[in-house]
């Protein structure tokens, strides 16, 4: 390659480098914006896209790899590494620049996704998904960083409304894709579940070339410690709690292999504060965090908004399924109304906020929605309700997770040091994925200890009003479908005789509806003390310019002090302007 052929390849990127760069004040230009926006939309669309593709299908792969007692493994396998990636990605960028972090979660992402698919046991399988977890958990918290670096909180929500849409977007497709996978006994000489995996690689390579060629963001790189001990306590820490989380309700709360798993984790917990205190500023969560009282708020808010909100995302396709007989798939497409309120409440309240600065008001609303959704939908769900019925209360649930999701963010971002937008991020996120994991597994223990009871009094019932229901009941024609880890007898049994099983579930999770209104309900009292403060018109990037500024910089001051040295001893000449090796901005 000749000389000038290298340069001219120099030249374009350098210049795609610069159009993707701020000015010199540090602001970006809406179609800058727009741009990384799109490369970030394409890497979270992967992620949230092959969670809800893999939960589709998920029997389907157990049954081919005749691991179907080990399925939950994969999803605990996943859950395990992304919740604990989070907090990782979001201090490690902080300090070393977002760019190669998200690059780096992107390509663990696809490695995972391939070995997925190559997987021969449910052991591999869980192995894999959580090489997978590794590269998912920088995927959403850190694209929410990037945008507050480089949007103003006034505008941001605005933005980061796109991302909802991708998240409803994906929502839909996922049971879709997932279905037509998982039904495929072989698709060009492979399983058809393998192409689950397979077709992140092409989705996740576009993602990876387009965050490599649009992401060039100004980053000063600091010297810091990293705060090994506490990434060692909190996987000390978390590990056990998830573990027992998934695994619990099969275990048993109060079994020898839950108890230690609690004892391992209070012993992380201790380690984990102490390694925080001990590292101070440089820990991987700053325990000074806690004295912002935004970032309290919105963490124990998130907490307790994620048991709730994920307590009724999952209760609602179960119904669909096994009251409804929807397959995976029609229930995908029956959650559509869900899907649209929560782009509408997402898009909706970012523009109001852009407009008149005020976040405050909509998790308290957003709450309130939620709320009401939850009570209605414990009192209209029965064996005989019509998928119609739900649908108004299916939007107003979806309006309030909208309303939630992005202005407890917001808040966050606008409230820390613009150093500090990653690990605030990144903890939002992970408290959300906590809240997420305690719901789920508090939920469904109390959904599966309440089933046998209610499905009883539901037979017992029947027996009383229907002859037939008596006769199969003392012929022991009903004996051998008593087992509820697999609900699927239940359509295979005639409609006099399924109507009962389909009465206790829908008895159960109506309790479990009115126990997530009261989770969620706890959240508004601790909203209420959310304070509203003022959105600053400067995105991260740009404060953190005026910021160092205005704190200046010890080399900088005495290159200064230098000058002035000189000027003072020869007062006639203009010595030249001293630098310094950091004011040339490295790309991250």
């Amino acid at each position: 390659m000749s000389h000038s052929t290298r340069s001219s390849a120099a030249d374009r990127r350098d210049a795609r480098a610069a159009a993707a760069a701020p000015g010199e004040d540090g602001a970006f230009s809406h179609r800058q914006i727009v741009t990384i926006l799109v490369g970030l939309m394409v890497a979270m669309f992967l992620a949230a896209l092959d969670q809800t593709v893999v939960a589709t299908a998920i029997r389907t792969i157990a049954d081919d790899l005749q691991g179907y007692d080990l399925q939950a493994w994969a999803t605990t396998a996943f859950l395990i590494t992304s919740t604990i990636a989070t907090p990782l990605y979001g201090k490690l960028s902080d300090i070393y620049g977002r760019r190669p972090f998200y690059l780096f979660a992107i390509a663990v992402f696809v490695v995972g996704s391939v070995l997925c698919g190559l997987a021969d046991s449910m052991y591999q399988l869980a192995a894999f998904r959580a090489v997978q977890g590794i590269g998912a958990g920088g995927l959403m918290s850190m694209a929410l960083a990037i945008i507050g670096d480089i949007v103003p909180p006034r505008e941001r929500s605005r933005y980061q409304g796109y991302f909802m849409a991708v998240f409803g977007t994906s929502s839909v497709l996922g049971p879709v894709i997932g279905g037509f996978f998982a039904g495929q006994s072989s698709l060009l000489a492979l399983d058809g579940w393998r192409w689950i995996f397979f077709i992140n690689v092409p989705l996740g390579l576009l993602a990876f070339l387009a965050v490599f060629r649009v992401l060039h963001l100004p980053h000063e790189r600091r010297d810091h410690r990293i705060d090994w001990p506490g990434a060692l306590a909190l996987i000390t820490f978390l590990v056990p709690l998830l573990i027992v989380a998934e695994q619990g309700r099969i275990w048993g709360w109060t079994s020898g292999r839950s108890l230690a798993c609690y004892a391992i984790g209070a012993v992380g917990f201790l380690l984990f504060v102490a390694a925080e205190r001990a590292y101070g500023d440089e820990a991987l969560l700053p325990l000074r965090l806690f004295r912002n009282r935004t970032f309290t708020v919105s963490g124990i808010g998130s907490v307790v908004m994620g048991a709730g909100m994920f307590g009724g995302l999952l209760l609602l396709p179960q119904y669909l399924q096994i009251v409804h007989g929807s397959s995976a798939t029609a229930a995908g497409l029956q959650l559509i109304p869900l899907v649209a309120g929560i782009m509408v409440g997402a898009m909706g309240s970012g523009i109001a906020i852009s407009k008149t600065g005020k976040y405050r008001v909509y998790p308290l609303v957003g709450i309130a929605l939620m709320t009401v959704a939850l009570v209605a939908m414990s009192i209209v769900v029965d064996a005989d309700a019509s998928i119609w019925t739900l649908v108004p209360f299916m939007v107003l649930l979806g309006l309030g997770l909208g309303f939630n999701f992005q202005p407890v963010i917001l808040a966050v971002q606008n409230a820390v040091s613009p150093r500090e937008i990653g690990v605030a991020t990144s903890s939002v996120t992970f408290f959300r994925q906590m809240g997420g994991t305690i719901g789920t597994a508090a939920f469904l223990s109390v959904l599966f200890t309440r089933l046998p009871q209610d499905i009883g009094d539901a037979v017992d019932t029947a027996a009383a009003s229907d002859p037939r229901v008596a006769e199969a009941l003392q012929s022991g024609q009903l004996a051998g479908v008593g087992d509820l880890s697999d609900t699927s007898f239940i359509q295979d049994l005639p409609g006099f005789l399924a109507l009962p099983f389909k009465t206790g579930f829908s008895n159960s999770i109506d309790l479990v509806f009115l126990i997530a209104a009261c989770v969620v309900a706890i959240g508004f009292f601790v909203f209420l003390f959310l304070p509203q403060l003022a959105l600053s018109d400067k995105s991260g990037i740009q404060a953190r310019q005026e910021a160092e500024q205005t704190a200046g910089n010890p080399d900088r001051d005495a290159a200064a002090q230098a000058e002035q040295a000189v000027g003072a001893a020869a007062p006639t000449s203009t010595p030249p302007p001293v630098g310094r090796p950091g004011d040339a901005d490295t790309r991250g």
